[in-house]
């Protein structure tokens, strides 16, 4: 309660900060616009203030809350991020009249303009409203805006039959932060009609409980495949971020997980791997467990483990959640893995992508490979945006996907990342 009380103050105080400019930029308004735009402004920190007390005395569990949670809490950060953008040009503007005043005292005339302290108000608002638009706008219209991309990979000494072999993969459900089930049933068709040979999940079905995955289960078990459907977890699928009342429990929602894929049809690779029958060819398809070179994600991966038994077929699929196992164990060490499918990132759900021209996110300042198709001598990695969301209830720029990957033993006619 104590941490709930400081954290009300110190929205309070930004409130009133902000108020004083807030309401220089609206000076020029009627009288009843004024006062509406007051209340407005109050109403926020009132609904937040009262949002955290309910959730800190229990008066709403987050299961009462349900997702609509997801969505009130980052439409209230989102409020507060803006605030804080807003924050820069406000002291800018208490600096000049703050100088202004100690020259007075110094016996010059003051020359107060009270039009720069307008515009300087206006322009941090509207700084400050312009991130808040973006992201407001990638919660409606994003979330569940799916792409298609594709992309060719070319394998030396591919076998003709396995020409034109189409994967489609699919990473980071995250079931528990959906709000919607018919824009989740569009993907699947989606992925349906684009025909795959074999479907490849690459982790993150949930957030955290494998209860998440309940009202999705018979959406998700309409993917079907002729070489199968294979998945490998991600880094949320152990629970390790959520506070269990027993490690018994923890185990528990574990095992229910794992029950899960079963449900859906997927056999699940848990460093391991199979050998796959596919137009009289044979292929290796391994997966490892969540294993990252970020000291704050696990290392449950064994690569070493998985690949035993299957030297002697020589074209290899690795699954594996984070991308950075590949440059960590993968890349100049097993040559003969000739593809990596990874996820994890999300393009951190924002972004800038204009094909053929620009492609940037801030995740790329930690991860190396963060979207798309990578390849060096030889080895390619695509990383999947993913098909769901976490945290931020949407998307800006960078929005869901669904990868379709085809083999050829040809030259690839499409970009490498």
């Amino acid at each position: 309660m104590v941490r709930i009380l400081i954290l009300s103050v110190i929205l309070l105080v930004i409130d009133f900060y902000i108020y004083q400019p807030f309401l220089t930029a609206i000076a020029p308004w009627s009288r009843p616009i004024r006062l509406t735009a007051s209340i407005l402004f109050w109403s926020i920190p009132l609904l937040a203030t009262f949002w955290l007390i309910a959730l800190q005395t229990e008066w709403i569990t987050p299961g009462q809350a349900g997702r609509f949670r997801s969505v009130f809490q980052s439409a209230l950060f989102l409020v507060y991020l803006c605030k804080v953008i807003v924050l820069p040009f406000v002291l800018i503007d208490d600096l000049r009249r703050g100088v202004l005043w100690v020259s007075s005292l110094f016996g010059s005339e003051p020359s107060y303009l009270p039009g720069r302290s307008r515009f300087l108000s206006t322009l941090g608002l509207a700084a400050g409203a312009l991130p808040f638009s973006l992201l407001l706008y990638g919660m409606w219209r994003n979330p569940y805006r799916y792409r298609i991309h594709r992309a060719s990979i070319p394998v030396r000494n591919l076998p003709t039959s396995l020409e034109g072999l189409r994967i489609v993969q699919i990473s980071d459900i995250h079931s528990g932060s959906f709000t919607m089930t018919e824009p989740v049933e569009n993907a699947i068709d989606m992925v349906l009609d684009l025909q795959p040979d074999l479907i490849l999940f690459t982790g993150d079905l949930v957030n955290s409980k494998a209860s998440e995955m309940a009202p999705f289960l018979s959406m998700f078990s309409r993917l079907k495949a002729p070489a199968g459907v294979y998945s490998i977890l991600g880094n949320h699928d152990y629970g390790d971020y959520h506070n269990w009342p027993s490690e018994e429990a923890k185990r528990a929602n574990f095992e229910q997980l794992v029950e899960t894929h079963a449900k859906l049809g997927w056999d699940l690779l848990r460093n391991e791997h199979r050998i796959l029958q596919i137009r009289g060819e044979e292929l290796a398809l391994i997966g490892v467990e969540n294993y990252s070179t970020h000291a704050r994600f696990p290392k449950y991966g064994d690569l070493t483990q998985a690949l035993t038994g299957c030297a002697q077929v020589p074209l290899k699929i690795l699954m594996s959640h984070d991308p950075s196992h590949w440059e960590a164990q993968v890349k100049g060490q097993q040559p003969d893995i000739f593809l990596t499918l990874s996820g994890h990132t999300h393009g951190m759900q924002f972004g800038v992508e204009i094909p053929g021209w620009m492609k940037w996110s801030p995740i790329q300042y930690v991860y190396k490979q963060w979207a798309g198709l990578y390849q060096e001598a030889g080895q390619y990695l695509y990383v999947n945006r993913g098909l769901g969301f976490l945290g931020y209830p949407g998307r800006v720029g960078i929005l869901p996907e669904i990868t379709l990957l085809e083999l050829t033993g040809k030259n690839p006619s499409d970009s490498i990342s």
